[in-house]
C-alpha cells in the first residue's frame, strides 16, 4: 500500500510518461508538478517505487518508466475517483449517436468510429450474442408462392432476415400458424433457453414447415454470430512508438485480425460481470497482448450483453480511454 506522497508521485510520473513516451527524472517531476517536497524527498521516493517495483529504469543514466505494477496502483487510484466514471460522459457525442442510428448494428460502427476519434486507439464494439438475446418477434413473410422472408427482432432492437427458398407452394394460412406458433415458444425468450414448452406446443413443433423454419432461424443467428465484432482505429494504434517494431507486433496484428479469438476474449471480460474492466499489460489472458492495455465494459442486459471496448499501449490516457467506455457504454445501453 502506498503512501497518499508516493502515490501522487507514482501519479505524476505516469502522466508525463503518457504525454511524452519518455523515460521520467525527478527534475521534470519537480518541475513541471507541484508535489509539495522537495527534490531529494522525490528522487528518495522514486527511489522506493523502483524498489517496490512499480517503476524501472531502463539505463542507467535514464529516468523511470512505470511497470505494469505501478500503471495498475495508478488506475486503482483512479477508479475510486468519482469523476472518470461520470454519470453523463461526453454528453454531446452520447446524444449524437442516439439521433444518427436507428438500428443496433448502424449504432455499433458509429459508436466505435466515435471511440477511436475520443481514444486515438483501436476501438472494438461486440454485439450481443442472440442465441443468448431475448427475441421479440419472428414474422414470416411471403414473397412467392415457394419463397418466404424469415425477420428476427430481437428485444434490444438488432434486426436479422433470411429468404428460405421451398420446392413445393407453401400455403399461406399454414405460413401464418407457423409464425403464431413461433412467436409463442419464442417470444420474450432465447433460442437456447427456451424453458417447458406445454404439450400442445411440442407436438405442433414436430410439423415439417415449422421445424424447417426452425433451422433457417438458428442458420441465421449463428451466422450473425460470426459477425459479431466491429472495430476501427488499428492504424492510429500502429502509429504509436510502442509498436515501431514490425518483428514484436506482428503477433499482436494478426491476434488482432481473429475476430474469433478477440469475441473469446471479451466474452470472458463480460462474463466477470463488472461494469468496466481495465487489464494491463501481462493481466490479459493471452500472451499477444501483454503488451498492451485492454479498457472494456458491458452494455445491453443478462447473458446477452455485448461489449465495448479500447486496445491500445500500457502507456495509454487511462481517465481519457475509461471516461470514453463509459460514454460508449451509455450510448449503447439507451441508443
Amino acid at each position: 500500500m502506498l503512501s497518499d506522497r508516493r502515490q501522487r508521485v507514482l501519479c505524476a510520473l505516469i502522466e508525463e510518461y503518457i504525454h511524452h513516451a519518455m523515460p521520467v527524472g525527478s527534475r521534470t517531476l519537480t518541475e513541471r508538478y507541484s508535489l509539495g517536497v522537495s527534490p531529494a524527498t522525490v528522487r528518495n521516493d522514486l527511489s522506493a517505487l523502483e524498489d517496490g517495483g512499480y517503476i524501472y529504469q531502463p539505463h542507467t543514466s535514464a529516468g523511470r518508466v512505470p511497470t505494469d505494477c505501478g500503471y495498475r496502483a495508478f488506475v486503482d487510484d483512479l477508479l475510486e475517483n468519482e469523476w472518470v466514471q461520470e454519470e453523463n460522459p461526453h454528453p454531446d457525442v452520447v446524444s449524437q449517436l442516439r439521433q444518427q442510428a436507428s438500428e443496433l448494428d448502424e449504432l455499433m460502427g458509429q459508436t466505435s468510429e466515435a471511440l477511436m476519434r475520443l481514444t486515438n486507439c483501436l476501438s472494438i464494439v461486440v454485439a450481443p450474442s442472440l442465441l443468448r438475446a431475448r427475441l421479440r418477434q419472428i414474422s414470416l413473410i411471403s414473397l412467392a408462392p415457394t419463397r418466404v422472408l424469415v425477420v428476427i427482432v430481437s428485444q434490444d432492437g438488432e434486426v436479422l432476415n433470411r429468404q428460405i427458398a421451398f420446392d413445393e407452394e407453401v400455403p399461406t394460412e399454414e405460413l401464418a400458424a407457423v409464425q403464431s406458433l413461433m412467436n409463442q415458444t419464442f417470444a420474450g425468450k432465447t433460442l437456447d433457453g427456451m424453458g417447458e414448452v406445454d404439450e400442445e406446443l411440442v407436438a405442433a413443433m414436430h410439423d415439417p414447415l415449422f421445424q424447417i423454419v426452425l433451422e433457417e432461424v438458428v442458420a441465421c443467428i449463428n451466422e450473425s454470430d460470426d459477425g459479431r465484432l466491429r472495430r476501427m482505429g488499428m492504424s492510429s494504434l500502429l502509429s504509436m512508438p510502442e509498436f515501431r517494431s514490425s518483428s514484436s507486433v506482428l503477433p499482436l496484428v494478426k491476434l488482432l485480425e481473429d475476430e474469433e479469438v478477440l469475441c473469446s476474449v471479451f466474452d470472458e471480460a463480460a462474463e466477470e460481470g463488472q461494469d468496466c474492466l481495465v487489464r494491463i499489460g501481462a493481466e490479459n489472458p493471452v500472451p499477444e497482448l501483454s503488451e498492451v492495455s485492454v479498457v472494456a465494459g458491458r452494455y445491453g442486459r443478462g447473458d446477452s450483453a455485448g461489449i465495448v471496448a479500447v486496445i491500445g499501449p500500457t502507456r495509454m490516457d487511462y481517465g481519457a480511454v475509461i471516461r470514453a467506455v463509459h460514454a460508449a457504454q451509455q450510448a449503447l445501453r439507451e441508443g
